[in-house]
C-alpha cells in the first residue's frame, strides 16, 4: 500500500536554495501501517521545496480521501492503458490494486526545479533505484509487530482478513529494508519526522547536488 503525503504545494512555487543544482528523488517506503504517511506530510510541511507526486491507482477512495488530493483514482482499464503508453515511471501491483506515479509529473517538478518526495512500495521503489540511482531511499519500520497489528486495526478501515494480508505483506517488504540508504524506526513521530527531515537536508548538502557557480568565473 502507498498512502499519500498530501502537499498544496505546485509545480512552479518554489525554488531550491542558492548553491544547489540537480533536484532530487526521495522515496519512503514502509509496511503499510508504519506511518510513512504522516511522516511525509510532515516532510512537505517542514522542508521547504519539497512537494509530493500524486500516485493514481485503481483502488476506491476512502471516505476520507479526495481525488487528486490523496490519489488520482482511476479504473484499471484507464491504468492499463496508462501502462501501455509507457506514462508511468514506476508501477506495481500491491494488496490486489495497481498504482502508479506518473513520468510527467515528476518531470515537471524537476523542470522547475523542486525536490519530489514519493512514498512508494519496495517493488516501485526497486525500479526507480535503477532509473535515478541519485535518488535517496528512506525505510520506515515500527517498534515491534504489535504496534504494527495495533495501528492498522486502529485505522478502522480493513477487514480481519485484509489486516492479516497487510501484515503477511510487511513481513515481505521488511525483508528488503537492507536496500535502502536509511532506515528510520518510527517509534516516536517526533523524532522519526526530525530523523527524515535530517536525512534530506543533509543530502541536499552532497557535493553532487551543489553548483558553486563562482569557482568557474
Amino acid at each position: 500500500m502507498r498512502p499519500s503525503c498530501a502537499s498544496s504545494a505546485r509545480p512552479g512555487t518554489g525554488r531550491r536554495d542558492r548553491g544547489s543544482a540537480r533536484q532530487m528523488l526521495v522515496v519512503v517506503s514502509a509496511p503499510s501501517g508504519a506511518g510513512k504517511t504522516s511522516l511525509c506530510e510532515w516532510a512537505v510541511a517542514a522542508v521547504p521545496n519539497l512537494v509530493h507526486s500524486v500516485s493514481h491507482t485503481t483502488r476506491a477512495p476512502r471516505p476520507h480521501e479526495m481525488d487528486g488530493r490523496d490519489y488520482h483514482f482511476v479504473d484499471a482499464a484507464t491504468f492499463r492503458s496508462m501502462v501501455t503508453r509507457g506514462e508511468f515511471a514506476e508501477w506495481a501491483e500491491v494488496h490486489g490494486h495497481l498504482y502508479g506515479t506518473a513520468r510527467a509529473v515528476l518531470d515537471g517538478y524537476f523542470a522547475a526545479e523542486q525536490d519530489v518526495i514519493l512514498d512508494i512500495d519496495t517493488q516501485g521503489a526497486a525500479i526507480l533505484r535503477e532509473a535515478h540511482p541519485a535518488g535517496v531511499f528512506v525505510f520506515v519500520v515500527p517498534p515491534s509487530w504489535d504496534v504494527l497489528d495495533r495501528r492498522l486495526r486502529q485505522r478502522h478501515s480493513e477487514s480481519e482478513e485484509e489486516i492479516q494480508r497487510r501484515l503477511a505483506r510487511a513481513r515481505e517488504e521488511l525483508r528488503h529494508y537492507a536496500e535502502y540508504q536509511y532506515v528510520i524506526v518510527n517509534d516516536d513521530f517526533a523524532r522519526a519526522a526530525e530523523e527524515l527531515k535530517a536525512v534530506i537536508l543533509a543530502e541536499r548538502r552532497r557535493s553532487s547536488r551543489v553548483d558553486l557557480g563562482f569557482l568557474g568565473a
